[in-house]
């Protein structure tokens, strides 16, 4: 039955990517210009406008290092703009190879830092001015157009979206940064310090130089030579011996290198603190299970918000993983766990396509008939509209670690502590799975049981819940730990314990069942070196108790009645991040492999050192 049904879909996929193809030929013609930009550099540039001209239709943009193409007459896209539903309104669809990609000119830069100020007179470049630079040669050479524009973009598009916003071009008055990136140091690349092995093999994609425009991919990309993740990065050693694939020809290789801590170098790189006098209407967009940019649309919402009262700015997140939206499956699963029908179509005619056509279409006056965040509840499975988030409603809870694996609301009042040995020559693993991910996904919402079965790996949890429990907002872990070495990661799960007769539904994967399903509602990895400041890292010292405070990302989530809510503390988490030699170096990146040793890590819970879980529960 399960099979019968994919196979259908599959089918019907396929016919909806070649009606799209057809459709976008039919409908629209196609135009590529090389537009200059103040330095005197060219951008390529694709322009998709409908064929009917009788009519003036706004510009929806998307500036992507991914490839603007394909390239040359003749040659379409299988499908044009965020959806096919705008398509099917009638948009003028833009995309541009930005600076030192593919078909553009000039040199590429990662992150490339947002100028604080403008001069009309400058050539000095930016994200910003490219944008203002490229809306201003549209609106003076393509034709029908009814001078309102539009941005969006997924992941790294998503952030030439959110910098657009600084200094934006008066016309430009809707855009959508999707899973954006907001900081290299808290997205993908690295979470609070560390170093997030599993996109080692990514680093080509945005590493190394081209000669010139060019249509054909110009990095190489290494070769593992085995499709087991976990022992490929166990044979690698320590990360030094990385330089064997890579060379000082791959510069991004060569600054995250050179680069372990939170200095100029990465903190000028940040959109996050430029998001202030925004005019453009924004809605961010992201996925709850969003292993790549999950920090990046929460905190971009919540500063536009912070610094720009007057602005219209909406949240939506679902229950997708990295760009789950932009396409339809079907049913939306992640992993084993099931979520709807259809979730990635309603937002796209129902969210996507109101705030675009309000304010590119309609009138562009007050406010589209959308909330100020639409959010999806992970427990209940359903759709909520919040006035503000996260909600003022929202009580802050701790829950506090107890002996004998336990967790409740009240706070220790005896000493205590649960102690652990941390072996760096056998870490965790983040996923049962044997595989060797490009951008690992799926284990956003994996089974975490195996975890919670390892020696290495503390787990605390409630007795089955009396009532329904929504989690909405921030978590903070506030931990009391101590090492027998000096240096140390941690990493806290907050997990959702399914009852043990919780029935399967027919998409669980093979080898697994959804009685006991322990649900990874949230995770993050802290490098404790960082606990005080991200750049002035410092060492533990060995049997100290220390605490150590990091911030997971937010979450809506109803842990149901008779479920169990349960925390796992571990020290390895490979080869999701890198391993710490827990012997403390100045620079992990060029430790030895010798510098690897076996620590005992201690957590506590007592009076004096009452280590929690603070959440924000919604009533």
């Amino acid at each position: 039955m399960k099979k019968a049904y994919l196979i259908f879909l599959l089918g019907i996929l396929h016919i909806a990517h070649v009606f799209a193809q057809n459709e976008v030929a039919e409908s629209y013609t196609k135009e590529e210009y090389r537009i200059p930009m103040r330095d005197g550099i060219h951008l390529h540039t694709v322009v998709y406008s409908p064929k009917d001209q009788t009519k003036r239709y706004p510009i929806l943009m998307q500036r992507t290092p991914y490839s603007a193409g394909p390239y040359g007459q003749g040659e379409f896209r299988p499908s044009i703009g965020p959806s096919p539903f705008l398509m099917q309104d009638g948009y003028i669809i833009v995309y541009q190879d930005v600076r030192g990609r593919w078909m553009s000119e000039g040199a590429y830069d990662n992150m490339r830092p947002t100028l604080p100020v403008r001069d009309k007179k400058s050539k000095a470049i930016d994200e910003s001015t490219d944008t203002f630079d490229t809306i201003e040669f549209l609106l003076k050479n393509v034709g029908n157009h009814n001078g309102r524009v539009g941005m969006w973009g997924i992941s790294y598009p998503g952030f030439y979206s959110a910098a657009a916003l600084p200094f934006a071009h008066p016309n430009l008055k809707a855009v959508s940064p999707q899973a954006p990136i907001g900081d290299f140091y808290f997205d993908d690349f690295h979470h609070n310090g560390a170093y997030f092995l599993s996109y080692w093999f990514a680093t080509p994609v945005f590493g190394y130089k081209k000669e010139g425009p060019t249509d054909k991919p110009w990095y190489p990309m290494a070769d593992p030579g085995t499709k087991d993740g976990y022992q490929f990065f166990m044979d690698m050693g320590s990360l030094k011996n990385a330089d064997k694939y890579y060379g000082e020809d791959n510069f991004f290789w060569q600054q995250l290198k050179e680069n372990p801590d939170y200095n100029e170098f990465w903190q000028k790189r940040s959109i996050i603190p430029h998001l202030k006098d925004v005019a453009p209407a924004v809605m961010t967009v992201g996925g709850w299970f969003d292993a790549e940019d999950l920090y990046g649309p929460l905190t971009i919402y919540k500063n536009i918000e912070k610094h720009n009262p007057d602005t219209y700015n909406t949240l939506v997140m679902g229950p997708w993983s990295h760009g789950d939206w932009s396409v339809e499956k079907g049913v939306q699963t992640i992993s084993s766990m099931y979520f709807g029908d259809s979730i990635s179509t309603w937002y796209q005619k129902e969210v996507e396509r109101e705030f675009f056509n309000h304010f590119l279409k309609g009138s562009g006056e007050g406010k589209p008939a959308l909330p100020e965040a639409y959010l999806f509840d992970t427990g209940k499975k359903a759709w909520r509209k919040f006035d503000q988030w996260p909600p003022a409603d929202a009580t802050s809870v701790n829950f506090y670690l107890h002996g004998k694996q336990t967790l409740t609301t009240e706070k220790p009042e005896e000493f205590g502590y649960q102690e652990f040995v941390s072996d760096p020559n056998k870490p965790v693993p983040y996923t049962q799975d044997i595989k060797l991910n490009f951008t690992p996904r799926k284990y956003m919402a994996d089974d975490q049981r195996f975890a919670a079965r390892r020696p290495d790996v503390l787990v605390f949890e409630t007795s089955p819940l009396d009532e329904d429990v929504t989690l909405a907002g921030e978590i903070m872990a506030k931990l009391f730990v101590s090492t027998s070495e000096t240096d140390s990661d941690w990493v806290v799960k907050l997990i959702d314990v399914f009852p043990g007769d919780t029935p399967n539904h027919p998409y669980v994967q093979e080898g697994n069942d959804m009685g006991n399903y322990h649900l990874m509602v949230r995770s993050e990895a802290m490098r404790g070196r960082y606990r005080e400041s991200f750049s002035s890292p410092i060492p533990f010292v060995p049997g100290e108790v220390t605490k150590v405070d990091f911030r997971l990302q937010d979450v809506l989530h109803t842990f149901k009645k008779g479920h169990k809510i349960q925390i796992q503390i571990q020290s390895t988490w490979f080869p999701l991040i890198d391993r710490n030699p827990q012997k403390y170096v100045e620079n992990i990146f060029k430790a030895a492999d010798d510098d690897f040793t076996k620590a005992t890590h201690r957590v506590y819970h007592s009076v004096m050192y009452p280590s929690s879980i603070e959440v924000q529960r919604l009533k």
